[in-house]
This record gives C-alpha cells, sequence and structure tokens, in this order.
C-alpha cells in the first residue's frame, strides 16, 4: 500500500491525510450501518480526518441537527481505539449564529453527541454579521483555554471578513486561524482562486474545500438531464450539464482511462494537487464510492495529466 502523506494544519500541531472524509450524509443517505462500513473503510486505508457539523441533516424532515455527530459518536464509543487515529472537524453557527453563549451551549452539545473530550478542529460554520469577530474569537479562546477545541477554522467568510478575522486573532493574543473551508472544485475554481486564495498564502491557512466532487458531477453521474433524478442531489448539477461541464468530464474520462481510475478518484488528486489545499471533503454514501474517494489519495497524476485537466477546467 502506498504511504499516505500527512499534510499539517498551519501551525496547529495537527497533520492529516489529503482527503477528508464529510459526515454530511451520516444518518442521513446513508444509514448507521452504512456509515460504520465507510468510516472503518476509511480509517483503516489512512484516512484521518472526519468533517461534521452540528446542523447536519437538520434539513431533512424529522431531524433536528446533530444525527451526523450522533454517528460518529457510536462509531467511535463500538471502538475507542478509533479516537487516536482520526481528527475530528465540526462546526457551529448556521443556524443559531455566534453569539458567544450559543458557541458555548453548542460546542457542549457537539462535545456530547461525539463522545469525545476535545474537539480537534472547529469552524464558525459561516460568517455572522451581528456578532464582533473579537467576540467569537473570544469565545473560541475560551473553549481552546478550557481543552474543548484544538484548532480554529472559519469557513463561508468573504475574502474581506477572513482576512480582517485573521489581524484580530493575532492583534488580540486568540489562537491563530488555522484552517479555512470554502467552495472549491474543477467546476468551481473562480470561487476560490482569487482573492480568497491570496489570504490563504498569507495568512498560512490550511483549506479544506467542500463540495469536492461538485455535487456528484465529477464522478461522471450525471451526463444529461435524465440522468439528474439519481440521487437526491442530482438536481443541483442542472447548470453544469452545459458551459464546461461536458469538457471537464471529457479530460476526466481521458485520464481515468490511462490510470485505470475512477472519475473521482481523479477530479480529487487534481484537487489534492492545487497549490495551498490541505485536503478536499467528500462524502460517500456506499462503501463503493468510498473506496474511490480512498483511492485519490494516493493516485499520482503525470505533470501531462495535470496540465489537460488544468486546461479543460480552466
Amino acid at each position: 500500500m502506498t504511504e499516505i502523506q500527512k499534510r499539517p494544519i498551519a501551525n496547529s500541531g495537527l497533520k492529516v491525510a489529503p482527503l477528508a472524509l464529510g459526515g454530511n450524509v451520516f444518518g442521513w443517505t446513508a444509514d448507521e450501518a452504512t456509515s460504520f462500513r465507510i468510516l472503518d473503510a476509511f480509517v483503516d486505508a489512512g484516512g484521518t480526518m472526519v468533517d461534521t457539523a452540528d446542523v447536519y441533516s437538520a434539513w431533512v424532515p424529522g431531524h433536528k441537527g446533530g444525527e451526523s455527530e450522533e454517528v460518529i459518536g457510536r462509531w467511535l464509543k463500538r471502538d475507542p481505539g478509533k479516537r487516536q487515529k482520526v481528527v475530528i472537524a465540526t462546526k457551529v453557527g448556521f443556524s443559531e449564529g455566534l453569539q458567544p453563549d450559543a458557541i458555548r451551549r453548542a460546542c457542549d452539545a457537539s462535545l456530547e453527541r461525539l463522545g469525545i473530550d476535545t474537539i480537534d478542529l472547529y469552524y464558525q460554520h459561516k460568517d455572522d454579521e451581528s456578532v464582533p469577530l473579537a467576540d467569537s474569537l473570544k469565545t473560541f479562546d475560551d473553549q481552546a483555554k478550557a481543552g474543548k477545541i484544538r484548532a480554529i477554522g472559519l469557513s463561508n467568510f468573504t475574502p474581506g471578513r477572513l482576512a480582517e478575522a485573521c489581524i484580530i486573532a493575532r492583534v488580540d493574543g486568540f489562537p491563530a486561524v488555522s484552517a479555512f473551508q470554502t467552495w472549491y472544485n474543477m467546476l468551481e475554481r473562480p470561487k476560490y482562486e482569487a482573492a480568497l486564495r491570496e489570504v490563504a498564502v498569507k495568512e498560512n491557512l490550511a483549506v479544506f474545500p467542500f463540495y469536492a466532487l461538485a455535487n456528484g458531477y465529477l464522478t461522471g453521474k450525471y451526463r444529461s438531464k435524465d440522468d439528474l433524478g439519481k440521487s437526491v442531489r442530482g438536481l443541483r448539477n442542472l447548470e453544469y450539464l452545459e458551459g464546461k461541464g461536458p469538457k471537464i468530464l471529457a479530460a476526466l474520462d481521458e485520464v481515468a482511462a490511462e490510470t485505470g481510475a475512477a472519475l473521482a478518484s481523479v477530479a480529487l488528486a487534481w484537487t489534492m494537487a492545487q497549490p495551498t489545499i490541505t485536503a478536499p471533503i467528500a462524502s460517500a454514501t456506499s462503501l463503493e464510492q468510498a473506496q474511490e474517494l480512498i483511492a485519490g489519495m494516493t493516485l499520482q497524476l503525470t505533470p501531462g495529466q495535470m496540465e489537460r485537466l488544468s486546461d479543460a477546467s480552466a
């Protein structure tokens, strides 16, 4: 088995494999037994980071949020030795905002659901401009001093607010922002490859892109309008069927044929090789899908293959 090189989460002392397993599907489109199998396969193959949020999966009728964390917590309880092998990332503030009291309550609730003493990487899930950044960052500092979180991340911030948060943390003596989550994949390069990337470079941020497979479009699953009914997220790919989507799939098909790898593996390998990217986040609803994601961690694309994929997605 090819050894998986770990990548640092900035200066946090944490290191992770170059793929983060998305937990948004756990307890939703992946039932508990399937979720356990996916988690086991990921960790057994050398994967380390599991990414979730307190809001997953509140959008499902009958769910209230926290279902994903509960599944991960029961998985860890079943095999406590796995805790030493994983870096757990979760998030706060998507629905309740980032008032200090809300952060404190949510942090404790996430710890309880996950069944752990410390969250390895805790994100502000999205910016809350009604709360001064100094207040939310100080509350994160308080949680870190209490031993409840190890490293701090931000998600869904604009370039200006991201830069401002990093400066405030530094000037006010709070823990440095270590990680940033943003929307990025071969189809959505402009969302990150400009001002956001400049801030990430300047502030030495570890970057974890979500929608790394563009709602499954980059797996080749959706090639016509007839395919959009294949999953609950299929209709999100309507816009990708036009524009550069088919051109990117053609390039992925070509490289997949040359390497013998699945399209998902190739797309993730391309993303992992991009400057400043620490680990793309991708989720699986079956063991077969998980194996394709895992294979991306060790797939080495040639410079020529990288260039073709970059040209197609430019």
